[in-house]
């Protein structure tokens, strides 16, 4: 029997008792595992990681898993949707700057129009605001591109 020395003084420690004692590792859930792995950037094993890191990643794991699940949930119409208003965000940026950008502000208007034309009566209540969200960008994109050409209104 050995002891342990602590500030509140020494405590002996039976070791024979934890040689008793079983030394099998906590049992892990394999499809986890290989979802953390998949995860960890290239060179790295799930057998590299601490404790704690593992556990981060657990988690990590675990709150993907509650997102795609939140995202099945939700009707792609309303997905597509907010994808649509990125792209309108998008141009309006390009267009705002001091110079804009009219090549990437085109992209991104080309990519709004691809959805309205494409998804024409099957973006449910968003479909409204997409097609005049887009008719404001064409809109703004020509008074922009020949400062002339449009009245003001």
């Amino acid at each position: 029997m050995s002891s342990l020395w602590t500030p509140g003084g020494e405590h002996p420690i039976d070791r024979s008792a934890q040689a008793d004692a079983p030394t099998e590792a906590p049992a892990t859930d394999p499809t986890l595992d290989d979802e953390i792995a998949a995860a960890l950037p290239e060179g790295v094993k799930l057998s590299d990681l601490s404790p704690e890191e593992r556990a981060r990643a657990e988690e990590m794991v675990r709150e993907m898993a509650e997102a795609r699940e939140r995202l099945i949930q939700t009707p792609a119409a309303m997905v597509v949707a907010n994808h649509g208003m990125g792209l309108y965000e998008l141009a309006a940026l390009h267009l705002s700057q001091e110079t804009p950008n009219f090549t990437e502000a085109s992209v991104a208007i080309d990519g709004l129009v691809a959805i309205v034309e494409k998804l024409e009566g099957r973006l449910g209540d968003a479909e409204a605001t997409l097609v005049e969200a887009l008719d404001q960008l064409r809109m703004v994109f020509v008074q922009l591109k020949n400062p002339g050409s449009v009245p003001a209104e």
